[in-house]
């Protein structure tokens, strides 16, 4: 494996009609070239959102690989195409092991392979688990901007699930200028709840000119929906665990990530925007059981891009949830601007021959 230092003007995907090289970026590579640019990013993520709306993409379902042995895991196929100046096709490939943390390995591994646009071949496979929780914390901070526009901003964020995920987004909520008078945390695990507290504390500390919020650990579910404006569902639910509408009757903007929390009657009484109606609909997710429930899709509001455009406004005197599965256009983007960046810094590592057999006839 060799390091090039060409600059980024030499990728593959500048040079149709040729085989392209083939790189492996670490990702400690990946940290580096994402760390610091949480406004960048989630101005990446709403230009992507943007194409999808436009019909430059194509992000066919994602594919669950699930084993009898281990039904609480699975791994997950995420191929797509991002047109537009990007030009990328690719696949994410993330497994999801609940029983990792226990051992104290995260529960999520992902690799994310992309490939040339005018060859197909692959030229570069990043590690992919930070590019994946980036492109969803963006995806999030992005929606908490957008769809809070109607309302006051809120000041009072609530975390439900303390993992990795709600990490990342509380950075992208904080490096996208956002900042909050109180932060409420809620987790089964209390050791989790402590941890998150412990990196809330150290954020505030290495924050320039920033303000302590109050950080408040709650007791139960209930009190953290009811004394937070803004709720971020993170945890490994696979399916609805809170199930009281009247928890919301303050009408807070609630970031679903998790996707499987709510009980549908909960959808039911608020307005509900998506990232993809046909990828969202689908899984047993939250909104997939609210269709069951009512036979129809009369529940669903629009879609983020729908709010982006202007064609639809979120209200701001009903609970809004934001129910977000996951484009792997997404992840495309976030990794073409990553593999830019090393190859930018002249930080490629290239596999030297990986791709042998290139006489047709020897």
């Amino acid at each position: 494996m060799t390091s090039v230092t060409s600059p980024a003007t030499d990728s593959p995907t500048a040079r149709p009609g040729r085989v392209p090289s083939f790189a492996v970026i670490s990702g400690a590579q990946v940290r580096q070239a994402l760390q610091g640019r949480e406004q960048e990013i989630t101005d990446l993520v709403e230009a992507t959102y943007r194409l999808h709306g436009e019909g430059q993409t194509v992000n066919p379902p994602s594919y669950f690989l699930r084993f009898p042995d281990r039904p609480s895991s699975r791994i997950i196929a995420l191929p797509a195409s991002v047109g537009g100046r990007v030009r990328v096709d690719g696949l994410k490939w993330i497994s999801s092991f609940p029983e990792n943390v226990a051992a104290g390995v995260p529960r999520a591994s992902a690799v994310l392979i992309l490939n040339d646009h005018d060859t197909g071949y692959p030229f570069a496979c990043l590690e992919s688990s930070i590019i994946s929780a980036t492109r969803t914390a963006a995806s999030a901070a992005l929606a908490a901007d957008r769809l809070t526009r109607t309302r006051p901003r809120p000041a009072r964020v609530g975390f439900f699930g303390t993992g990795l995920i709600a990490r990342y987004i509380h950075t992208f909520l904080a490096g996208t200028g956002w900042s909050f008078d109180t932060v409420g945390v809620y987790d089964v695990s209390a050791d989790s709840a402590a941890g998150f507290c412990g990196y809330l504390r150290q954020a505030a500390a290495d924050a320039p000119g920033g303000r302590d919020a109050r950080i408040t650990v709650h007791d139960s579910p209930e009190e953290l929906i009811r004394s937070s404006d803004l709720v971020v569902f993170a945890t490994v639910a696979g399916e609805p665990h809170v199930t009281d509408p009247s928890w919301f009757a303050h009408h807070p903007v609630v970031l679903h990530v998790s996707l499987r929390d709510l009980d549908p009657r909960i959808l039911l009484e608020a307005a509900n925007f998506v990232d993809d109606v046909e990828h969202c609909l689908k899984a047993d997710t939250s909104p997939h059981l609210a269709e069951q429930l009512t036979g129809g899709r009369d529940f669903l509001d629009g879609t983020l891009d729908d709010v982006l455009t202007g064609r639809v406004e979120p209200p701001g005197d009903r609970t809004v949830v934001f129910s977000p599965f996951g484009l792997g256009v997404l992840d495309l983007a976030v990794g073409g601007y990553v593999h830019d960046e090393v190859a930018r810094a002249g930080n490629l590592h290239v596999v030297d021959d990986f791709f042998h057999e290139l006489r047709r006839y020897g």
